[in-house]
């Protein structure tokens, strides 16, 4: 059963319990860490849910924002994730009212992938979008297929297609077939930094040399800099829109 949370507040609070397959690394993003974990509540009539036998297998989560008018002319950030989440929540504390809706997040519990779980949830968070009076979703895509070639450039990667013209890489053409258009690239979507302890810990990896380190999950290298004891990786995603109506 997929709803959104408004239909079940009962499992707002424990949106999170769920497992999911995201890398450990991805889990230390600053913007994340002071403002997804209030996306739900805050607006559970665009989060949407599945459960199967009563126990969350899957989320869908999506924030409203304001994308056209004063300084945001409609064009989509190259902060991608990262400014969106910040635009949606600061939005909402001011006042100001949203014209679009950006997807955060699909999550799919690890013994319920391959099932087709996520086109049905992207499509019911399109829905959700719709039923609530927006005319675009939009969303800072993280390619699933990328992590497989880390050093090839975003911009390379997303102008690649199957014979049939749809995209290479698996969850774009899953939004494409949905009836996105594929935007642009969001060059610096998200930012994980750390000490070099932390990304040991974080990875498993030792950092110990200057320079690229390939992650595994990662859509891209992280920069090494064993003389400042710091290593950053900065996310490019893509940036899809769906026209609801």
């Amino acid at each position: 059963m997929i709803t959104t949370y408004a239909e079940r507040p009962a499992y707002v609070d424990r949106a999170f319990d769920m497992p999911d397959s995201w890398p450990e690394f991805m889990r230390y993003d600053d913007v994340a860490y002071a403002y997804f974990g209030g996306v739900v509540a805050a607006f559970p009539h665009l989060n949407v849910l599945a459960t199967l036998d009563g126990v969350q297998v899957a989320r869908g989560m999506a924030a409203p924002f304001a994308l056209h008018g004063g300084k945001r002319t409609g064009g989509l950030p190259v902060g991608g994730w990262d400014r969106v989440l910040t635009w949606a929540m600061h939005d909402r504390e001011r006042g100001v009212e949203p014209d679009t809706v950006t997807a955060l997040e699909i999550a799919i519990d690890p013994e319920h992938l391959g099932t087709g779980l996520s086109q049905r949830m992207l499509a019911a968070m399109r829905d959700a979008a719709a039923a609530a009076g927006f005319a675009e979703l939009v969303a800072p895509v993280r390619p699933n297929e990328k992590h497989r070639e880390p050093h090839v450039p975003m911009a390379e990667y997303v102008t690649r297609t199957r014979e049939d013209g749809l995209p290479v890489d698996a969850w774009l053409r899953t939004h494409v077939r949905a009836g996105a258009t594929i935007d642009s690239v969001a060059t610096r979507s998200m930012v994980m930094a750390g000490t070099l302890d932390e990304w040991r810990e974080r990875t498993g990896l030792p950092f110990d040399e200057p320079g690229e380190v390939v992650v595994p999950g990662a859509l891209t290298t992280v920069l090494c800099r064993p003389d400042l004891d710091h290593a950053v990786y900065v996310e490019p995603n893509v940036w899809v829109r769906h026209r609801l109506r």
